[in-house]
């Protein structure tokens, strides 16, 4: 999300604070998405952080200087505090957003009373360009039409729209397509995740290294095509490619980087792009719906509880987030990479791969060029 109220803020330092937090609000979903990185439940959980505990989140997140929050799920409208809950966190100065299931829960009037509390964006799942495919990932028939109208209900009373889909091998080959689709959908913002084989993701195969180079040259000339953000998540590597591509910038390679960036951020008014790589515990910080305080919902690792510990405590001084926040850590090949300090990898997905959160991102095509791995 591109500024702040009363205007544009400082850069956020990532060993003080996240750049984006997000809460699981809740991890009831009427949803099967085959690749929930949660495996949701129908029902509510008795143990979900309370309305009063999650404010004191939002309050803390505000506090520490976060200046985006999403609340997410499972799906958040199965809530009935979420409109509260977005209220509070605006009154902290928070840009808020969610990101509800496409299910009968997305009625016009619940839309309308989130827009009326203070969203700022509100976030939909398209996994495919059809119906079956996209029915197919999310487990449900009928979900895709639902989605699209979602959107349609949403812009209706004027929320800024943002799309998500998830890319693994199941759908790659669908890639031009949702390009296709969603500049029809006049939205703000495109997030296409990389898939992190974790919760019920784990049953599905990633696409390759090289499929990575191929997603990441159509969404680096999409950006120069649409009139929307694009962010890729869990795909740090991006930034690699990107400053390879632009060879055209002059100076060395930190001024070269800092061009080529600052040229590919192009916010236009959306929610979640940072200035700087944001990772798991590197400008993210993820809360689970029994207030496990994690790098991010891709690796479910608590390095606290918010019902005995302090957000900023927690983000700034544990082990496991520091070592995140510490390229010189890294392994394998990461650990030698010249892009390791904007890049870094999928901590996650090596996480998920691996066992081990340091180790090289599994799906990355580059060989750096000074060859000498840590263990």
């Amino acid at each position: 999300m591109a500024g702040h109220p009363g205007g544009p803020r400082a850069p956020t330092d990532f060993s003080r604070a996240p750049f984006l937090a997000i809460w699981e609000t809740t991890r009831s979903c009427a949803l099967a998405c085959a690749h929930c990185r949660a495996s949701a439940i129908l029902g509510r959980d008795p143990r979900e952080l309370t309305t009063a505990e999650g404010k004191d989140v939002l309050d803390q997140a505000a506090g520490m200087g976060t200046p985006i929050f999403i609340l997410s799920g499972g799906d958040p409208l199965n809530r009935p505090d979420l409109e509260g809950l977005v209220r509070h966190g605006k009154a902290r100065g928070l840009r808020m957003g969610t990101i509800p299931a496409a299910t009968d829960n997305i009625a016009p009037e619940r839309i309308r009373g989130l827009k009326d509390a203070g969203l700022d964006q509100v976030a939909f799942s398209l996994d495919a360009p059809t119906a079956p495919v996209h029915d197919d990932m999310r487990g449900i028939p009928g979900s895709f039409d639902k989605t699209l109208r979602a959107v349609d209900i949403a812009h209706q009373a004027g929320l800024p729209v943002q799309i998500n889909t998830c890319l693994a091998a199941r759908n790659f080959e669908h890639l031009e397509g949702m390009v296709r689709l969603v500049k029809k959908l006049d939205i703000v913002f495109w997030e296409v995740f990389f898939l992190v084989p974790i919760g019920r993701g784990a049953a599905l195969q990633s696409i390759s290294a090289e499929q990575f180079e191929a997603a990441f040259e159509r969404l680096h000339r999409l950006n120069s095509e649409a009139e929307f953000v694009i962010k890729l998540t869990e795909a740090p590597h991006y930034r690699r490619y990107v400053i390879e591509k632009e060879q055209a910038a002059e100076g060395d390679s930190a001024k070269r980087i800092q061009c080529v960036l600052a040229r590919e951020r192009g916010i236009k008014g959306a929610i979640g792009l940072s200035p700087q790589a944001v990772n798991a515990g590197k400008g993210f910080l993820f809360i689970d719906h029994l207030g496990d305080i994690c790098p991010s919902g891709f690796l479910p690792i608590p390095a606290g509880n918010v019902r005995k510990d302090k957000l900023a405590d927690v983000y700034r001084n544990s082990p496991l987030f520091r070592d995140l926040r510490d390229a010189k850590k890294l392994k394998g090949k990461c650990g030698c990479c010249e892009f390791a300090e904007v890049c870094s990898g999928s901590r996650a997905r090596a996480y998920a791969v691996t066992g081990d959160y340091l180790a090289e991102e599994p799906f990355c095509a580059y060989v750096p060029k000074i060859q000498t791995p840590k263990a």
